[in-house]
């Protein structure tokens, strides 16, 4: 009878407000945490269900915050859509990259684009992804409400991306669904989830997360290589899988999901990718993507930026000092996962490599910050330390419009001078090296992290879950060798 106690109780899902001031605290606003005895997930209230409510009433409200340009800041005005902090790309790129006049990306040339661009800069799947859209939006009537149709079948799209991408980490973690309330409730989501198309990409990436935690590896390459298609920032997860996987000597299953992820791009890649017409080359329309994001000079939201701006330097090589920090980067985590005393988690090493790219790029759109927000909830579940990122991306959301307002307004300037912008700048930085910091922590001292403190080990690691080291270095080498095995073992459940 003890033992069915006792297995009962590891099956419960965790309460955050059992194990987290600040979730208890919040948890007052709906009468506070749930009881000892509380039944949840008996009813048709589940935390899956809950979480996905959630999501679609944060997005409606993101929408509600872009009312002002919808209704004339993306059409009247210079400026106003940075000062009301509502600006999006989509309705501008309904007309500027020629879907108003039903070109087809990547094979027909944008007519007379103001900014130069001759074809659709977006990889293949974000451009059929608004393609789509556009075949959605009613080409009648004027440009304008064309435009704001356009970016409302977009936004009803975006929102089934965001609600994947919650109930995607809800399940994740099996016994941490609530841990998707910090995607679901995260302001900064609410506030850039429709400036752009990201949130396509990280719903495939939450998803191939999902399915790598089941085992799945096929399917979790897939997926990833698909959100590759979409986004390029996926690709870097499928680096964490192939070191986690050597420590583990789980090659096989990153050899599966290296297959899968290459075969679901080149499917979707080939047939924009290959031109016919006068013998087989690369088509222009398909390099686009690519020439954009190596010809793109230092642009907003970079350090790059920052440092450009004070020293008068165009950083003209900036190219290769960022691919040379990242590069640095990645080395320094593919030691620490052979080096830590206890294999990391997927999620902890996921976020780390996709927070020193976007701290290393060139460029850092407001809307980037959709790409950690679910791997910083999987990779470190607390609310204080997510809020507290969340607020300096919140405040750099505000900077870059405020610094456009400025920039945009001419002699009248008003808005955030350069010197204010370059402070929104470092400390979005200085937010996301705090989260790395508390995430590098707990992996060096497993004893802190959160989700390893009931005794699980890796619930986002599949088929790496609970599996013995079978290639070391450093201080796991050394701990081996002390315990007279190769094996790591796993947390301690608390009595």
């Amino acid at each position: 009878m003890t033992s069915v106690r006792r297995s009962n109780r590891e099956a419960e899902p965790v309460r955050p407000t059992a194990e987290d001031a600040v979730a208890a605290a919040g948890s007052e606003l709906i009468g506070g945490p749930a009881g000892r005895r509380a039944l949840l997930g008996t009813s048709w209230w589940t935390p899956v269900r809950i979480i996905a409510l959630v999501a679609i009433g944060m997005f409606a409200l993101g929408m509600v915050q872009k009312v002002p340009c919808y209704n004339g800041g993306w059409f009247y005005s210079a400026t106003a859509q940075y000062t009301h902090a509502c600006y999006s790309d989509i309705p501008h790129l309904y007309a500027g990259r020629g879907f108003a006049e039903n070109v087809v990306p990547y094979f027909h040339r944008i007519p007379g684009a103001a900014d130069g661009m001759d074809y659709l800069e977006y990889p293949v799947l974000t451009g059929l992804f608004m393609e789509v859209a556009s075949r959605l939006t009613p080409h009648s009537g004027s440009l304008q409400h064309q435009e704001q149709i356009y970016w409302m079948v977009n936004a009803g799209m975006l929102m089934v991306c965001a609600v994947v991408i919650a109930v995607c980490v809800s399940r994740t973690h099996r016994r941490r669904p609530w841990d998707a309330l910090l995607v679901a409730l995260a302001p900064a989501l609410a506030l850039t989830a429709t400036v752009n198309w990201d949130l396509f990409a990280v719903a495939l990436t939450s998803a191939g997360i999902l399915m790598w935690s089941r085992s799945r590896p096929l399917a979790a390459g897939v997926l990833l290589g698909l959100a590759t298609a979409a986004k390029f920032y996926p690709v870097l997860l499928l680096g964490a899988l192939l070191v986690l996987c050597l420590r583990a000597g789980r090659l096989r299953a990153f050899g599966t999901a290296l297959g899968g992820a290459l075969a679901a791009w080149l499917v979707v890649n080939v047939p924009v990718m290959i031109s016919s017409r006068g013998g087989l080359h690369l088509r222009e329309g398909w390099l686009a993507f690519y020439t954009f994001s190596r010809d793109r000079p230092v642009d907003f939201g970079s350090l790059w930026l920052v440092v450009s701006q004070r020293t008068g330097d165009p950083l003209d090589n900036v190219n290769t000092y960022a691919t040379l920090l990242m590069l640095l980067a990645c080395a320094g985590i593919a030691a620490l996962v052979l080096c830590a005393p206890r294999r990391p988690r997927l999620a902890q090493i996921a976020f780390l490599l996709v927070a020193a790219f976007v701290i290393t790029n060139k460029v850092y759109s407001p809307q980037y910050v959709l790409w950690l927000i679910p791997l910083a909830a999987l990779a470190r579940p607390r609310w204080r330390d997510f809020l507290v990122w969340q607020a300096c991306e919140v405040m750099y959301f505000l900077g870059i419009w405020m610094y456009l307002a400025y920039t945009g307004s001419g002699d009248k300037h008003r808005g955030l001078p350069p010197e204010g912008y370059q402070l929104a700048v470092i400390v979005h930085v200085l937010g996301t090296l705090y989260l790395c910091a508390l995430v590098l922590r707990d992996v060096l001292m497993p004893e802190r992290d959160v989700v390893r403190r009931d005794g699980s080990d890796d619930p986002s690691g599949g088929v790496l879950d609970r599996a013995p080291d079978a290639f070391v270095l450093g201080e796991a080498r050394r701990a081996a060798a002390y315990e007279g095995t190769a094996r790591v073992e796993w947390g301690v459940r608390p009595e």
